[in-house]
């Protein structure tokens, strides 16, 4: 492995492992009942995960570009299924730190509540005080989680199953055009324009289905309309299906590819 492609793994793993602890400020705030100071302070974790998103697309790119111009020769293929392992190796990392990072969160969300300054939040945990605090923070996932998996009436199994195909497709989207431009040269330009024809279909389904879903279950619990066990079990459900949705990428990439190749040839 070269440095390039271990770079890429790096910022795949990333970006993975940050939209997976989405899930421990979501629960954050349902504990402290402060969902919109929660899900704010997340989006600091968001901007890192934006940044290192923005350089993984060059990079790959770039490396696409070397071995169709001769310059380096690598395997393409088995580079991109890496990067897709690395996208689920960071969200089962991001589903073992569920309870840590939710910890941490909730000390957050509570101390931001005092002075409302980020830039103050961020000192006192740099402070050997706040360093310790986050240390005493770790914490393994209970067997009871491994125990909600099991199925039930009070799963949304449609909206579990969506939510694997979406994660499938949004792993996957950038990827696949930048692969598309590999099967033909000549349009690879026009390819990596096109991740939207399959990251559009992911963004219907994540924001229209599955986020408000959830979105209205945290409400649901904060409001004491639902149970924080169900809650959990919910959650710890949809971290199983984007588990399940970046395997399910390995196998869409090719296909998606093609299709790419195919609308640039068209349009």
């Amino acid at each position: 492995m070269d440095l390039q492609l271990a770079f890429i793994l790096a910022l795949t793993f990333v970006i993975h492992l940050i939209g997976t602890l989405a899930y421990a400020f979501r629960i954050a705030g349902v504990r402290t009942g402060k969902i919109a100071t929660a899900l704010s302070l997340f989006n600091i974790l968001v901007l890192i995960s934006r940044t290192s998103n923005s350089f993984q697309g060059p990079f790959i790119a770039k490396r696409v570009e070397t071995d169709i111009l001769g310059v380096a020769s690598h395997h393409l293929m088995s580079d991109f299924s890496l990067i897709l392992a690395s996208a689920s190796l960071a969200t089962i990392v991001g589903g073992l730190l569920i309870p840590t990072v939710q910890r941490a969160a909730s000390a957050a969300v509570d101390s931001f509540s005092g002075d409302r300054s980020v830039p103050r939040l961020l000192r006192r945990a740099m402070t050997p005080r706040g360093m310790h605090a986050m240390v005493h923070a770790f914490a393994l996932p209970h067997r009871a989680s491994l125990t909600a998996l099991r199925f039930g009436k009070d799963l949304p199994v449609g909206v579990i199953l969506l939510n694997v195909f979406a994660n499938a497709l949004w792993t996957v989207g950038v990827l696949a055009a930048i692969y598309a431009g590999s099967l033909d040269p000549q349009f690879r330009v026009t390819a990596s324009t096109l991740s939207s024809i399959v990251n559009g279909v992911a963004t219907i389904l994540l924001f229209v289905i599955v986020d408000p879903y959830l979105a209205g279950l945290t409400d649901d619990v904060v409001r004491g309309k639902e149970t924080d066990q169900r809650f959990r079990r919910v959650v710890v459900w949809m971290i199983g299906s984007r588990l399940a949705g970046t395997i399910l990428a390995q196998l869409l990439l090719v296909p998606s590819a093609y299709v790419i190749v195919w609308v640039a040839r068209v349009i």
